[in-house]
């Protein structure tokens, strides 16, 4: 007997029970939907932690802050500590295995001038090799600083639509463009006292002079909302700066070099931050990284995804019983139709096969109804079920739901979701078949099923 008549008596035998074998189909689809919704919920949750934490920042890169958080051992704030970030440290985090680039950091705040309009701009220094280390946005307008080109400042696009003018009660805002519009950087006056007989120390951008670029548009706010320049121009700089001050304050301005405000170190894997992080803290230094707290998050998205999983093994296992139970009675009502197909010469294998086959297509049938429906189920999570779904995310502290996907359907799951109805089916129905071959040829034909 070859696969298409296996095919034909398979579908034929179920079409002449039509209630029965939709009723099974229908456990199937119930099981099939079950499965497939709860996995896409816990991968949607999953990949809305990620996207949230992604946005916020490479999930590369630990920092270390000059000024730790400190907890006592019930996780309690128990206030800051200073940590010295030097060059010594410096050279102690290129010992450590999987830091792919370092970048010591100098904040400082700068004021960006453009005829009467102003606004103060997070200035940031830091080596020129992490421009390419540590996934920089695009530039709209120049490069980035390097080693014959480095002195220049990179615009942060949003620093650039915040200029502001203010005179009693008259508020302007307005954008500005550096490349058709003349911009002056200074550093505010409140830090140090000035030397009134030194000449004021700005820095004009000029487009001619390529002594500034743009960056795009960014998801993290840091790249949308800091300006960046090498550390080697802004030394440069903060020295002529610094010599524009009074002789105390000249003194301390330059302390600034001596120490850096942050260090960030990009390991070279997603999978190895947790290692790097410990190694650090073995150091003695503090650290922050978003991987810190995308773990228990993962954790929690993990655990919802088990319990779903679990609901909808559950239900297919409903499904299962019913395919079985089905099968049971086709053997026993076909007792007969056993018997004729083995006096005729069918083999037990056939048999067996036909009975696989059977219980096969109905696992099939309601897999592939059941993946059309967990579709419009998805559908319908995304779109109705986000005032659950972000009370959930916020309860975790990831409050950027908005546009979220809740119910994600990879590619694979389909498949995956047919193919596991057919499993079902012919686990479910293999030991009705097994049944079905070991009736008597004799027996069979005295039965009047």
């Amino acid at each position: 007997m070859n696969l298409w008549d296996l095919l034909k008596m398979g579908l034929r035998n179920l079409s002449r029970r039509k209630a029965r074998t939709a009723l099974t189909v229908v456990g199937v689809i119930i099981g099939t939907v079950s499965i497939v919704s709860m996995v896409s919920i816990g991968i949607g949750i999953n990949e809305t932690f990620e996207k949230t934490y992604m946005e916020n920042g490479a999930m590369t890169i630990i920092r270390i802050e000059q000024y730790s958080a400190n907890f006592d051992e019930n996780g309690n704030w128990a206030g800051e500590s200073k940590q010295v970030l030097d060059d010594n440290l410096v050279n102690a985090l290129r010992g450590i295995e999987h830091v792919k680039a370092i970048a010591p950091i100098i904040d400082q705040s700068g004021q960006l001038k453009s005829g009467k309009y102003t606004t103060y701009a997070q200035i940031r220094a830091i080596g020129r090799d992490a421009f390419g280390e540590f996934g920089f946005p695009e530039l709209t307008y120049g490069t980035y600083p390097s080693e014959n080109d480095y002195k220049k400042i990179v615009f942060a696009n949003g620093t650039l639509q915040n200029f502001y003018y203010s005179s009693g009660r008259k508020y302007e805002t307005k954008v500005v463009d550096p490349t058709d519009e003349k911009v002056t950087f200074v550093f505010p006056e409140w830090n140090y006292q000035k030397n009134p007989r030194k000449k004021d120390f700005k820095l004009e951008m000029n487009p001619g002079k390529g002594n500034f670029a743009v960056m795009a548009e960014s998801d993290n706010w840091e790249y949308n909302s800091t300006c960046y320049m090498d550390m080697a121009f802004f030394k440069e700089i903060w020295k002529e700066y610094a010599s524009t001050l009074t002789v105390a304050d000249r003194k301390r301005a330059m302390q600034v070099l001596e120490s850096y405000s942050s260090i960030y170190v990009n390991v070279d894997n997603i999978d190895n931050v947790t290692d790097v992080q410990d190694a650090i803290k073995e150091l003695g230094y503090g650290t922050y990284s978003d991987m810190q707290y995308l773990e228990p998050l993962q954790q929690t998205s993990n655990m919802i995804q088990i319990v779903l999983g679990a609901i909808g093994a559950l239900a297919m296992l409903v499904s299962a019983i019913n395919i079985a139970n089905t099968m049971v009675m086709s053997i026993y009502e076909r007792t007969r139709e056993i018997g004729i197909m083995k006096v005729l010469g069918c083999k037990v294998y056939d048999v067996r096969r036909l009975f696989l086959y059977e219980a096969a297509l109905i696992g099939l049938m309601g897999g592939i109804i059941g993946i059309i429906i967990s579709y419009l189920v998805s559908f319908g999570i995304n779109k109705y079920g986000q005032p659950i779904f972000a009370a959930i995310m916020q309860t975790s502290a990831v409050y950027d739901v908005e546009g979220a996907k809740f119910s994600v359907i990879p590619f694979w799951l389909p498949f995956a979701a047919a193919l596991f109805g057919m499993f079902v089916g012919v686990v479910s129905g293999y030991i009705p078949a097994r049944r079905a071959t070991k009736i008597s040829a004799i027996e069979a034909m005295k039965s009047n099923q």
